[in-house]
């Protein structure tokens, strides 16, 4: 095989394995991912993303999970790997992911149980009529539950495009 191939052969293989790169280029990973996107910038804080999304007039999407947890690994591997997903968090959410669990009991109205994903306006209003597909555990997604999550997150964003024209 001649150079030229091979390498054309190498773009080929490498476009067709490339995951989401932001329109800013390749971030260097953060340790606050956790594995759940390394290109998305992470809040590090609960406070910090409060502040960044109403600096920003972003949703805020806070991850709950434990690092242990079978259900929060396979979510974690389906989020990190939707490229959908990690291209509308990276462009129109500020995100959060949490180990402990935040002393603000509206973000576990009906349990603390792991993985479960809140969404937060940036009036600091949680959102308790974006919910997931368990009638036990409102915020719980699981690995197959990706189409799901997608649609909150749309139905989220256009919750707040709905609340700054006014009409909720």
């Amino acid at each position: 095989m001649t150079r030229a191939a091979a390498s054309l052969v190498l773009v080929a293989l490498s476009s067709t394995f490339a995951k989401y790169v932001p329109k800013s280029g390749q971030r260097i990973p953060q340790s606050l991912s956790r594995g759940w996107g390394d290109q998305l910038n992470w809040a590090q804080t609960y406070e910090e993303a409060l502040s960044l999304s109403q600096s920003t007039n972003k949703p805020l999407m806070v991850l709950f999970l434990l690092e242990d947890c079978p259900h929060s690994q396979a979510l974690k591997r389906a989020l990190a790997h939707d490229d959908e997903i990690q291209r509308i968090l990276d462009e129109d959410f500020v995100v959060l992911n949490v180990t402990q669990e935040i002393a603000d009991q509206n973000f576990s109205p009906d349990g603390k149980y792991v993985p479960r994903i809140v969404f937060v306006d940036p009036s600091m209003t949680v959102r308790d009529d974006i919910i997931g597909r368990y009638s036990n555990r409102l915020y719980g997604y699981e690995a197959e539950d990706m189409n799901v999550l997608l649609e909150n997150m749309k139905k989220a964003m256009k919750l707040l495009k709905a609340k700054s024209n006014g009409a909720e």
